[in-house]
């Protein structure tokens, strides 16, 4: 791959990632220099974002938004998307800060949006490869893929994962001032939205593993938010709604 037709940006929301934040960005650097990294931060009380400032004077491609208070991953994402969109950007890659995402499967995502409008780094694509999760956690996952699968018809095994690779023209035919999750929903809302627009969707296999520093984000609540809005996604694909809806 030459550098040439691609200038990717790789989006991290952050809140409360300190402990990770320096490790993470020189392996997601080293990993893919072509890109440049936006951090997206809801203005973390540990000093994430005070940190994040520091290693943006070392470093050109490091660039964040500092947002006022926390709202969720969903809107941290579409602040992101939107900041990525204002600029020319070809490829807008998106992923967690805690090292459950690997960077070094950055370039597999990236060479595989050569054929893909939309890629997934896929948890259970071929089969289960998810490290230091309980039986518990492992089988609410996977059992909310089926649940999407079922009511929405989304043909991707993983339709809550969150290591993804937008074509700009992709993530442009959004219309992200719709998307309403918030939590983790906001994931399938997003794939959901760009299949029934008629874009390609890859899934490729990876490793996840569970976050060895800092806390989980996953609350009830987040989980409610998803189960409504698949619903919601259902009765869209049931009435057969306008496709660009």
């Amino acid at each position: 791959m030459t550098a040439a037709p691609y200038r990717p940006l790789v989006i991290v929301p952050t809140y409360n990632e300190r402990e990770n934040l320096a490790p993470f960005l020189t392996a997601v650097l080293a990993a893919l220099p072509i890109a440049d990294v936006l951090i997206a931060d809801d203005a973390s009380p540990d000093g994430t974002g005070l940190l994040a400032e520091e290693l943006i004077r070392r470093e050109a491609r490091l660039h964040i938004v500092h947002r006022r208070r926390k709202e969720g991953l969903g809107r941290a994402y579409v602040c992101g998307f939107r900041w990525a969109l204002a600029r020319d950007y070809s490829h807008i890659l998106q992923m967690d800060a805690d090292f459950s995402h690997d960077p070094k499967d950055l370039p597999r995502l990236l060479a595989a949006a050569a054929q893909a409008d939309l890629v997934i780094g896929s948890r259970y694509k071929g089969g289960v490869r998810v490290l230091n999760w309980p039986l518990r956690r492992l089988f609410l996952s996977y059992g909310a893929g089926i649940y999407v699968r079922l009511l929405t018809r989304l043909p991707v095994m993983d339709p809550t994962g969150g290591f993804k690779c937008f074509r700009r023209e992709t993530l442009a035919a959004i219309p992200l001032e719709r998307i309403a999750a918030q939590g983790y929903g906001f994931q399938i809302e997003t794939t959901y939205a760009a299949w029934r627009r008629g874009f390609t969707i890859r899934e490729i296999p990876i490793v996840f593993a569970d976050r060895t520093a800092g806390t989980s984000k996953m609350s009830l609540a987040i989980a409610q938010e998803a189960i409504v809005l698949v619903l919601k996604l259902a009765l869209k694909t049931l009435t057969r709604a306008d496709r660009r809806a």
